[in-house]
């Protein structure tokens, strides 16, 4: 049985890495587009039907692009599409989800004293919560409400205010984190394949069929690529805060997620200005650096309600562990070796909070950690850091022990 724990360490692996390739492509091609289409400069002579041209060089050559806002006279034979980047981003992403979240949803997606849930109910509340939200963002758009972009935007942005506070209030921060992130990128993958892509394929056709297309169908796609536009630095953002307990893993973690998607708005805005050779806002950056100040006071402001926080109960699979024979010495490695940084408060110079939120201070924080124990301190040696605290070979090897003779036990 510990084999498939092995095998699934490395399926995680791959499904990670997929993500991060494919997510590069899709927001890389994004950005340049974004980036060309602000840049695009109407001069005279231009080709009947084009809206602008630009001169780039790159690789020791020059490039002129003409971009048409329908299509030109005639189609060229050769027609790339920019859509396989965004699908393959959210296949890998989703897969990712499933992989990490849902298969160790006792770990990364149900946190007990948020809320008590069986596995099933919370990916059921997982997959859900991506589909309505789509559903809701594209009424949303398709209502009189949609024909106020900025309006529009606003009102996405409420909407994803209210998300950030419901995920908290349902799964771990960083599963809610996670997710919010999933959400958004559920919106713009989604605005590709059910709008984008849809209408240029009508216009195309029209075009093949010597029709003149219907100029709302570019109106339309227009909107939803500026939407896409503003959201992809909070998605990144997201889909990273993992690695960030200090963002997650506070009290006001909604809150921090929504300043976050602002950051998103004044960093691009400065990026879209300066692109369209609008002038160069600098005062965009002076308003980010104070919502990162604000996120950092939130991230360490002294809790408003205190008190002794409730157990969480222990799951059979995480009890199995606490009583598995080893446990005892078990408890001793991990608290003599690993506790003076995983604690409420480390006393490790230079860590202020525990590395990624994982603590071993109870029975049952070691125990529902016992997978990334024996990966990243038993089958390797990641843990800890340059073996800084000399867990000795002897003690790997009970960790190793103590796990699969667990697993090996169901």
């Amino acid at each position: 049985m510990y084999e498939y724990a092995i095998a699934w360490e490395w399926l995680s692996f791959a499904v990670r890495w997929l993500h991060v390739i494919t997510a590069i492509a899709w927001i890389g091609s994004s950005f340049y587009f974004i980036a060309l289409d602000l840049g695009l400069v109407k001069r005279p002579g231009l080709p009947v039907g084009a809206y602008g041209e630009e001169w780039q060089v790159h690789g020791g050559g020059f490039y002129h692009i003409q971009k048409y806002l329908v299509a030109p006279a005639s189609m060229p034979e050769h027609l790339t599409w920019f859509k396989w980047e965004s699908y393959a981003t959210w296949l890998s992403g989703f897969a990712m989800l499933a992989v990490v979240y849902y298969g160790g949803a006792d770990l990364f997606l149900i946190d007990r004293s948020v809320l008590e849930l069986a596995p099933w109910q919370a990916i059921c509340l997982s997959l859900a919560s991506l589909a309505l939200g789509w559903i809701l963002y594209d009424l949303l758009c398709k209502s009189p409400l949609g024909r106020n972009t900025w309006g529009l935007m606003a009102l996405l942005y409420i909407v994803l205010i209210a998300m950030a506070w419901g995920y908290t209030q349902v799964f771990t921060g960083r599963a809610a984190f996670l997710h919010l992130g999933a959400f958004t990128a559920t919106i713009m993958s989604a605005n590709v394949f059910f709008i984008i892509i849809p209408n240029q394929k009508i216009v195309v056709a029209d075009l093949i069929a010597g029709r003149t297309p219907d100029p709302k169908y570019g109106v339309i796609a227009k909107q939803r690529s500026l939407h896409n536009n503003y959201l992809t630095l909070p998605v990144i953002f997201f889909m990273l805060s993992n690695h960030y307990p200090l963002a997650f893993a506070t009290q006001f973690n909604w809150v921090i997620a929504a300043l976050v998607f602002l950051m998103g708005v004044t960093i691009r805005h400065w990026f879209n200005t300066t692109h369209a050779r609008k002038g160069q806002p600098t005062w965009t950056w002076l308003v980010t650096v104070l919502i990162f100040i604000v996120i950092m006071w939130l991230s360490t402001v002294p809790k408003v309600l205190t008190g002794a926080e409730e157990q969480a109960s222990l799951s059979p699979r995480q009890q199995s562990f606490v009583d598995n024979g080893h446990f005892e010495a078990v408890r001793d490695v991990v608290q003599g070796r690993c506790s003076m940084c995983h604690a409420a408060e480390p006393v490790w110079e230079g860590i202020a909070r525990a590395p990624k939120n994982v603590k071993f201070e109870t029975d049952g924080e070691i125990a529902a950690h016992a997978h990334e124990i024996y990966i990243q301190a038993g089958r390797s040696h990641a843990m800890p850091p340059g073996n800084i605290t000399e867990i000795s070979p002897e003690e790997r090897k009970l960790l190793v022990a103590w796990y699969e003779t667990t697993v090996e036990g169901k």
